[in-house]
């Protein structure tokens, strides 16, 4: 069978695989210790984190010990959790910040959570620590001699050079008072139990969020090769920190990590599997590459066209119908100014300008945080006559490609996918339905 409707089968998964990865009560209450001798302290941050205070709130005994702060991307607070916050009825205070680029809410968050983890704790007091994807910006804590300004410079450069997460995490890491381990070391004596919503392919904990309950395994001199081989400037004093070592994060077999634990409640893969899964219940039979795809967009769009292709003329190398779903973290560098756009759209408008009108090919991709780049678009969709139809407006798909405007595109389209706030993100979402 074929679906009847491409555009609902499509979102039908996007919906799947982002309603496997919020947080909720029964995904979290399994990695949830007893409680402790002492007192519970929250600490977190990320764009789940709204959706995993309120699920560690609900799942933790009514009558025990619990209290902390978790900030979280603006409108990224669950509407029946902010409800809790107005009457005075959560244990556990969220906030909100920027995000991708930090802003001083993010500062201050961030230096009132490392302040709580050196409140005198004590081997019977236990920190729940909840970290998800975004929790590099909206814990924004510069180290010392290093501007809030600066931090900001350095993200926002971070983010056009076209680096891997795990590169600009590195970065992050070692220009900060909180990240790389620094938070999880603050917190000794104290058991630490982080819980991690990954968006990062291979799901480590040190790179989800910039790691900062986690020992680090990289090095100043790994974050200075970044940031010269991006051609990425930064001032004499974070310069020093990092030449001289001073900017150090913590290693593994640092005692202050004794007998902490770390339990990812929701990948990427897992998204992909529920995806998987919808399709199969609808009929279509589903193949997942991989989630673990990185790349530039826009060669990433080509591959998975070039696939899909393969598929529609010769059943190779899978039979049709069928749809080919992938997820992991793509790139963008850009070139150009001024255009509107993120991972998705330029991912889709390189995959259709590949695709060359296939017939019967269509295909989504969005970003699961709701959120494609900085747009209030979490992606879009790429249809049969996507071509024909831009070519009728007198849009020039190569053109807005080259300037990084892939938004103004499928906007003008009618083809963007809004979902609005998701409150979790596992990352690049892409599906292909080869009828």
């Amino acid at each position: 069978m074929t679906p009847a409707e491409p555009r609902a089968f499509l979102r039908a998964l996007l919906d799947a695989a982002i309603a496997s990865a919020v947080p909720s009560a029964r995904s979290v209450a399994p990695f949830l210790p007893p409680p402790p001798k002492g007192r519970t302290l929250v600490l977190g941050a990320g764009k789940a984190g709204g959706a995993m205070a309120a699920a560690v709130e609900a799942a933790w005994p009514p009558d025990a010990s619990l209290s902390g702060l978790v900030v979280t991307r603006y409108d990224y607070v669950p509407p029946a959790f902010a409800a809790l916050q107005r009457d005075g009825r959560a244990r556990i205070e969220v906030v909100e910040a920027a995000h991708p680029v930090p802003d001083e809410a993010g500062r201050r968050a961030a230096e009132r959570i490392l302040a709580l983890a050196a409140s005198g704790l004590t081997a019977d007091d236990l920190v729940l620590c909840l970290v998800s994807g975004g929790a590099s910006s909206l814990l924004a804590l510069p180290a010392p001699g290093v501007t809030l300004e600066e931090k900001q410079a350095i993200n926002r450069a971070l983010l056009r050079s076209g680096a891997a997460i795990d590169e600009m995490n590195c970065v992050r890491k070692h220009l900060s008072a909180i990240k790389g381990g620094r938070l999880g070391a603050r917190c000794a004596p104290a058991k630490v139990v982080t819980l991690v919503v990954s968006d990062v392919p291979g799901d480590a904990p040190e790179v989800i969020g910039s790691g900062p309950t986690v020992p680090d395994r990289t090095t100043c001199a790994d974050a200075l090769a970044i940031l010269s081989r991006y051609g990425i400037e930064i001032g004499a004093q974070a310069r020093a920190g990092l030449e001289s070592g001073s900017f150090e994060t913590p290693k593994p077999g640092d005692a202050r990590f004794a007998g902490h634990a770390v339990h990812v409640v929701a990948t990427p893969h897992q998204a992909l599997r529920a995806a998987a899964d919808r399709a199969r219940a609808l009929g279509i039979a589903a193949h997942v590459l991989s989630d673990e795809m990185e790349g530039e967009s826009r060669e990433v769009g080509k591959v998975h066209a070039a696939l899909a292709r393969s598929v529609g003329r010769r059943g190779e190398p899978f039979a049709r119908p069928c749809v080919i779903l992938s997820g992991g973290e793509t790139t963008v560098t850009l070139k150009a100014a001024g255009g509107r756009g993120g991972r998705a759209t330029e991912f889709l408008l390189g995959a259709a300008l590949a695709l060359q009108g296939e017939p019967g090919v269509w295909a989504l991709a969005a970003d699961t945080d709701g959120i494609d780049g900085v747009e209030d678009n979490a992606g879009a969709l790429v249809t049969p006559d996507t071509l024909a139809r831009a070519k009728a407006q007198g849009l020039n798909a190569r053109e807005l490609l080259d300037r990084h405007d892939a938004y103004t595109f499928f906007e003008r389209l009618g083809d963007l996918v809004m979902t609005g706030p998701t409150f979790t993100n596992v990352n690049d979402f892409r599906a292909l339905l080869v009828p």
